[in-house]
């Protein structure tokens, strides 16, 4: 079973040179190349969670070199749940982007693109939760890097462009950090291997340790886009296609508070900065449901959520302890899906609507039901209704805040409480004014033609541009900066909009909405993984000893 462990990130890396080879002939290929080994994916993930469960930890030592020299790759209980999971919301989010291109009809060189760079994406995540050293995590988050720039900027827009160039100055920043964090503890230990830092790191100065954690949850925090690390996000995500934007919402900020959680458990256990952590979350929450209150563009609105609920995460790290990594864990798993969901569901709300400004939207509840279900569900998951995932994460990470008893924590169970029903509101709101309440005047009908920003020369809102033979007004929206959603086609071309969504698109996100509702009803055996997996990460010896064999 230990062979199995390098699979999920040697897969799509051989993958992806198939697709750049047969991808601009043979596009039907390229297609079930992607969703072949992102299936495989699926499968391996799942047989390695469930053999980390039953057996233990697995390691693999590539090329057979023992550490410090060689590259370890670790599947435990957490890693395995978190590849399970990963893998099962990319391959929802590339059936819809299937879905989303043959709808629009592009058959050009960068959706050709699109699969290779979304497979090298694939493996990055893959590496970071398998990877067993701070430097085979480094390459994992480069490895992302480079993928998320080709697909944050697909067609070249202007908005995506700018946008794409923010993330990528934040994320070359956060690397020169974390390259710097590795060369000091590297001269500090001798050792960059997790399992053999958990021993060493103990017998460094108190100063040198702290710095070193300080530096490392630092480069972690702006991966996770905790506050007030965050300010990128919300510029950097509305303006990217909408499954894209999908999974970079619902599953890379994620990879940042994974390797909060293996660090702060396995590197630096004793709970030293978790009052920082939780003062963090705190603001992350505070902050982030403001800024979503205050939106009235969707997608924005979905991204400033998504940093106030990355404060849920932090307040189980901050806390330290069993109880507190089990609701954590709970929440990552949970919120991966909800928020994924939610993007999705954005861009088909566009697709539909024609945009993403809940002002100009309406009656989408009597025109679209299905559509409207789709939202419905994953807001209420996210709101932490009962007996929902969501509310089942945030009960766990409250009930470990009040056996705690700490002032911290009681302000954090207090915060957690307000939050969940300022996100009740922002959802109600979204509901009003998209689905309820009747259309605006103005909303775009079937068949208009949304323009790009690149495809308009002129800063008006509207002009009399019509499609052929339609009669239907045109919509083009104004030059727009970087950060404001503008609907458009995986390549940043004009959409037209259609009362019959593409079938790919919408199973697609029913998937991720049975996924979610999944969570809820196999709750028990999901809370008595996760607190399983918090056990180990406490206890420290099982992921050790698989890795040093002793």
């Amino acid at each position: 079973m230990n062979a199995l462990v390098p699979l999920p990130v040697l897969l799509p890396l051989c993958a992806t040179g198939l697709s750049l080879a047969f991808g601009t002939r043979l596009k039907q290929f390229q297609r079930f190349i992607s969703v072949a080994v992102l299936t495989a994916v699926l499968g391996l993930s799942v047989a390695l969670m469930i053999a980390a469960d039953t057996n233990g930890p697995l390691s693999v030592h590539l090329g057979d070199f023992a550490p410090p020299l060689g590259i370890t790759l670790v599947a435990d209980r957490l890693s395995g749940l978190m590849l399970t999971v990963s893998s099962a919301v990319t391959l929802c989010v590339l059936v819809y982007s299937l879905g989303q291109g043959m709808a629009d009809r592009d058959e050009e060189t960068p959706v050709a693109v699109f699969h290779p760079a979304y497979l090298i994406l694939v493996a990055g995540v893959s590496c970071t939760f398998l990877a067993g050293d701070l430097v085979n995590l480094y390459v994992g988050f480069e490895i992302m890097l480079v993928a998320s720039f080709v697909l944050l900027t697909l067609g070249g827009t202007g908005p995506r462009i700018r946008a794409g160039s923010t993330y990528v100055i934040i994320s070359l920043f956060s690397s020169m950090l974390f390259l710097t964090a590795i060369a000091m503890t590297y001269a500090a230990t001798g050792t960059a291997n997790f399992a053999q830092l958990a021993g060493r790191l103990g017998e460094l100065p108190l100063g040198v340790q702290t710095l070193i954690q300080a530096m490392l949850l630092t480069v972690f925090a702006i991966k996770a886009a905790v506050f007030p690390l965050a300010a990128w996000l919300p510029d950097s995500y509305p303006t990217a296609p909408a499954p894209v934007t999908a999974v970079f919402a619902g599953l890379l900020t994620k990879v940042g508070v994974y390797c909060m959680l293996r660090t702060e458990t396995l590197l630096f256990p004793g709970n030293r900065l978790g009052d920082l952590l939780m003062a963090a979350a705190l603001a992350s929450m505070t902050v982030g449901m403001l800024g979503a209150v205050a939106q009235t563009d969707l997608k924005r609105l979905l991204s400033f959520t998504l940093i106030s609920h990355i404060g849920y995460m932090v307040f189980g790290i901050g806390l330290a302890t069993r109880e507190a990594y089990g609701g954590a864990i709970v929440y990552v798993v949970h919120h991966i899906t909800v928020q994924t969901t939610l993007f999705l569901v954005a861009g088909l709300i566009e697709r539909r609507g024609g945009t993403t400004e809940l002002t100009r939207l309406g009656g989408i509840a009597r025109a679209a039901p299905l559509l409207a279900v789709l939202f419905f569900v994953p807001a209420m998951n996210l709101a932490g209704i009962p007996p929902l995932s969501g509310f089942i994460g945030k009960l766990g990470l409250m009930r470990a805040g009040v056996a705690d008893g700490s002032v911290w924590a009681w302000i954090l169970v207090i915060g957690s409480t307000a939050t969940s029903l300022l996100t009740l509101y922002v959802m109600a709101k979204v509901w009003n004014l998209a689905f309820w309440r009747t259309a605006p005047p103005g909303q775009a009908a079937d068949g208009t033609v949304l323009e790009s920003d690149d495809d308009s020369d002129d800063d008006t809102d509207e002009g009399p541009d019509r499609m052929p033979g339609t009669g239907d007004e045109g919509v083009r929206p104004r030059h727009e900066p970087a950060g404001r959603a503008v609907a458009a086609t995986l390549h940043g071309h004009a959409v037209t909009t259609t009362t019959r969504l593409p079938r790919p698109m919408t199973w697609a996100t029913a998937a991720t909405v049975a996924l979610g509702l999944a969570f809820t009803v196999f709750a028990g055996p999901l809370t008595s993984y996760t607190d399983r997996s918090a056990a180990e990460l406490i206890a420290r010896v099982p992921y050790i000893e698989a890795v040093l064999g002793r």
